[in-house]
């Protein structure tokens, strides 16, 4: 694995909400590798209304190499009916290294070991041929096509817990 995943504190994430970068990461993050604003704010308001940080806040991916920050990823909500739905990005600089590949089975990983889950679910732009390619090489498997809240089409990908 060429990345670890660390845990945002609250105090990030409310940083990271208003639109700014925590402190200790304004020289360790790459450019586009932190959470947008409204990750962090969605995570801190399911985290508010007493849902688990565990599966609510956003990890970082740390570069192993060098602790610098290269992406984010994170469940997006308590599991429900035995699935979790994840999200995830990595730096423009960064990409095309396999370390959204690492995030993401990490998070599988995370997800099955719990107990809870035994499905990882996905939503891709079916023109986003990178994430395409992550799903892909983890055993993902394309679904049904669903509009989001903006009317943008995305392809539910599916990951089964291993028996």
């Amino acid at each position: 694995m060429t990345i670890i995943l660390q845990l945002l504190s609250l105090a990030d994430l409310r940083t990271l909400a208003a639109a700014r970068v925590p402190r200790h990461l304004t020289t360790s993050a790459a450019p586009g590798a932190l959470p947008p604003a409204f990750v962090a704010q969605r995570a801190l308001a399911l985290i508010e209304a007493g849902k688990s940080p565990a599966w609510c806040a956003t990890f970082v991916m740390l570069r192993l190499s060098d602790q610098m920050v290269v992406g984010a990823c994170g469940f997006k909500d308590e599991p429900q009916d035995g699935q979790v739905e994840i999200g995830y990005g990595v730096s423009p600089d960064w990409r095309g290294q396999g370390i959204a590949t690492d995030a993401v089975a990490e998070l599988a990983r995370i997800a099955f070991a719990s107990g809870a889950v035994e499905r990882v679910l996905a939503q891709i732009a079916p023109g986003n041929t990178a994430s395409l390619r992550v799903v892909g090489k983890l055993g993902f498997q394309a679904g049904a096509t669903v509009l989001d809240a903006e009317g943008d089409e995305l392809v539910q990908w599916t990951l089964h817990k291993p028996a």
